[in-house]
């Protein structure tokens, strides 16, 4: 069965720092794409692609909004560091591991709040 397991989040002060990890249960992360989404607490806001790793060459991508902030890796699993946290970060993050032939799986999210 194929899964992705998150870990991490929480809630930090303004300014702070969180990691989250993204564990691969039955699926080769190597031939995967990996990418960081979150979704807001506003229903109105679609999900939001942050970060991602592509698999041919391993280049890394940011969006603007967490550009110099948030750091995305992968080794045994896909990790996102977030430093200089905001309020409007708080969301629920999720990652995604998809493929060339469109095979798209997603972890099962985790809040992030930032607020004092």
């Amino acid at each position: 069965q194929v899964q992705l397991v998150q870990s991490g989040g929480g809630w930090v002060q303004p300014g702070g720092s969180l990691n989250l990890s993204c564990a691969a249960s039955g699926l080769p992360l190597d031939n995967y794409g990996t990418a960081w989404f979150r979704q807001a607490p506003d229903p109105e806001k679609a999900r939001e692609g942050l970060a991602c790793i592509v698999k041919s060459d391993g280049s890394t991508y940011y969006d603007d909004s967490v550009k110099g902030r948030f750091t995305i890796s992968k080794a045994s699993a896909v990790y996102l560091e977030m430093n200089d946290l905001k309020p409007e970060d708080t969301a629920i993050y999720y990652c995604n591991a998809k493929n060339l032939g469109g095979w798209s799986y997603w972890g099962q999210g985790t809040q992030v709040t930032v607020s004092s």
